[in-house]
């Protein structure tokens, strides 16, 4: 039987021996016809814990309506989601990096079980994004991530406020800088409905590097949560998918090393997240697609930093997406050779053909030129030496300087840091060494926005403090900061290894983070180092320590 786009479902809905598995189809409502059409599986990650996937409903409604309209039948299921925001500062933050590959195996469970014809993974929140996208590029079926779309800025006294004002309102409200009512203000103005965090905080990073990526449709996938376009963007991409599996268009065809790289180089240029490059690491583990964490440094270094966002500048994502979205920016780095054009995308259109689509408005100020750039170097560096044998993550889109040595102040854990900030036990030029907190460690790489935006609340500190930890930042942290310095110290790394007051040294043109002790004393403190116990024994937070790999490659469990 040929049936055009139905591949995989065939063995599930056709034939006289297949009459149970229809009959419960359609008793959920299907009709004869339905079951006859390509079925297309929509993992939504909706929930009703926070504004990021609130709306996801509403999404995966338009999505089956594009779906419908051109031909396929959707049958929607829904997987886990963790909000990164919500647990921020907590234990339950350790669930957050964990939560990608839960969402991953999930998803391809689902999709293998039901032999889906294509695929589609409706996105909102930091981790569910990538989590969908190395589901796709596991099964290699026809498939897209859809993004649910960004929050709308919230307005305090005339001015564009976001999540990350919140959270240094916190560490002004501890200094006695900002009282009760000031606090309240911020946060019930920050968040004024449904949409993931503004900035160029991780979830839109994401979402904007898997448009260029091509496995989201570019410029529909970045329409905001809230727009008035956005039921009809999304119906859009559903009729963009199917063609896609009419084509028999698959992840393999777009996730390749050099769309991979088009992808890091516009994070670069629009000073994403440090957690892309957790991200990326591991969708090109799940292709086979060798990629090094090295890669990464190479590509930000070359190209020049050009999106005034938040955190490292003023606008916020809606802005982005009203400049010209990432359409243009794609031609920017295509028409300077930061990119590739070749690379095909989900509409079945090259990179190049997509970017020739772009529209400017008129007199933007978002989406800079690389004959003015912010800066001569992207917003991502990778720093090794003695400290960090592996590398560690550095984002300097908004750092102002490059290069630091002092003193080292050692917390075993986030909370003890943030105690101490709180506490304002911290003094200008220390090195804030924050441990334990790795993919085994933590487990689960906790993002540490809570201590660096305490830390940037306060001017005296801001530029004044470095910080360097074995876990993880959040897109929204700001500062001179440097995250997943590998090997962690669970597993013996060099950072478990450095005591009070020992002298580290940040050296960003040189690339490296020194600890200032000689050799010997080094390898004495490693003869006496022991392994802690693991924090937890059972259930998947043990099952993820014994399976997930370092931070340089990726934090999976493949």
């Amino acid at each position: 039987m040929t049936i055009e786009g139905k591949r995989q479902s065939i063995p599930l809905t056709e034939g006289p021996n297949r009459a149970a598995a229809r009959s419960y189809l359609r008793g959920v409502g299907y009709s004869k016809e339905d079951l006859h059409k390509p079925i297309i599986g929509i993992a939504n990650t909706w929930t009703e814990i926070g504004t990021c996937n609130v709306h996801l409903r509403d999404v995966a409604e338009a999505l089956k309506e594009g779906i419908r309209e051109a031909g396929g039948t959707p049958m929607e299921f829904n997987t886990i989601t963790i909000s990164d925001g919500i647990t921020m500062g907590t234990q339950g933050m350790k669930a957050s990096l964990v939560s990608r590959e839960v969402i991953a195996d999930s998803i391809e469970l689902v999709a293998r079980g039901n032999l889906f014809d294509g695929l589609v993974g409706i996105g909102g929140c930091d981790k569910n994004m990538p989590g969908i996208i190395m589901a796709l590029a596991r099964l290699n079926i026809p498939g897209m991530m859809i993004y649910g779309g960004s929050i709308a800025p919230g307005k305090l006294n005339g001015v564009d406020i976001t999540i990350q004002n919140v959270f240094e309102a916190i560490g002004s409200h501890a200094r006695g800088t900002l009282d009760d009512a000031g606090l309240e203000a911020v946060e019930a103005a920050a968040c004024p409905g449904a949409g993931a965090c503004g900035g160029q905080f991780t979830a839109n990073t994401m979402a904007m590097g898997a448009e260029i990526l091509g496995i989201a449709p570019i410029q529909l996938s970045g329409v905001p949560a809230t727009a008035g376009d956005k039921h009809s963007a999304t119906r859009e991409a559903g009729r963009i998918l199917m063609n896609a599996v009419r084509k028999n268009i698959r992840p393999s065809d777009i996730i390749t090393r050099t769309s991979i790289e088009n992808a890091i180089a516009a994070v670069a240029a629009s000073g994403g997240s440090t957690n892309a490059v957790l991200h990326f690491l591991a969708i090109a583990r799940e292709m086979g697609i060798p990629l090094h964490i090295d890669d990464f440094d190479r590509i930000s270094d070359k190209t020049p930093f050009i999106c005034d966002l938040t955190p490292a500048g003023k606008y916020v994502a809606k802005d982005y997406q009203a400049a010209g979205g990432s359409r243009l920016l794609a031609q920017r780095l295509i028409e300077r050779g930061y990119a590739q054009g070749s690379t095909l995308t989900i509409s079945g259109r090259t990179l190049a053909e997509e970017a020739a689509d772009a529209v400017e408005t008129p007199g933007q100020v978002v989406i800079g030129s690389f004959d003015k750039p912010l800066k001569a170097h992207g917003g991502l560096v990778i720093l090794k030496g003695n400290l960090a044998p592996e590398g560690s993550v550095m984002k300097i889109a908004a750092a102002n300087k490059v290069d630091h040595r002092g003193p080292a102040r050692v917390f075993e854990s986030e909370d003890e840091c943030f105690e101490a900030v709180q506490a304002q036990r911290i003094n200008p030029g220390d090195v804030l060494v924050i441990r334990y907190e790795g993919p085994k460690g933590g487990p689960g790489m906790r993002e540490m926005l809570q201590v660096t935006a305490a830390i940037s609340s306060n001017a005296e500190l801001s530029s004044t403090v470095a910080l360097m930890t074995d876990g993880r930042f959040s897109g929204a942290t700001r500062g001179f900061t440097a995250g997943h310095v590998a090997p962690e110290a669970f597993v013996g790394g060099p950072i478990g290894l450095v005591k009070e007051g020992d002298i580290i040294h940040f050296d960003i043109p040189n690339r490296t983070i020194t600890l200032e002790v000689p050799e010997e004393e080094l390898a004495a403190r490693k003869a006496a180092w022991s392994a802690p116990e693991p924090r937890y024994k059972s259930g998947v937070f043990a099952k993820y320590v014994a399976r997930v790999t370092s931070a340089s490659e990726g934090a999976t469990t493949m």
